[in-house]
């Protein structure tokens, strides 16, 4: 499911709001998660999942196409875990 299919789901699912009211919303819950993310938090949802962020260590890489080895710094990168509904409801 992509952002615009998630929008028009809830637009039917709450017909007395517009199609901008519901997008602020989403975006809202998307900046939020991204804001709390960036500042080293956790974002859990219960019967969904948990998002965090892990540290990758910097490494060095090289360029695909010329072969060239490259340095890659550390950085953080989120991860999802997914919440026990959720498994079960893949799982099933």
């Amino acid at each position: 499911m992509i952002r615009s299919q998630l929008v028009q789901k809830l637009a039917t699912q709450n017909p007395e709001l517009n199609l901008q009211e519901i997008d602020k919303i989403v975006s809202l819950i998307f900046d939020s998660i991204g804001e709390r993310l960036a500042t080293g938090g956790r974002v859990e949802l219960r019967g969904f999942g948990a998002f965090t962020t892990r540290a990758r260590e910097g490494r060095t890489g090289r360029n695909p196409r010329t072969g060239v080895a490259v340095t890659v710094p550390a950085k953080r990168v989120p991860h999802f875990k997914p919440g026990k509904e959720m498994r079960i409801k893949l799982n099933a």
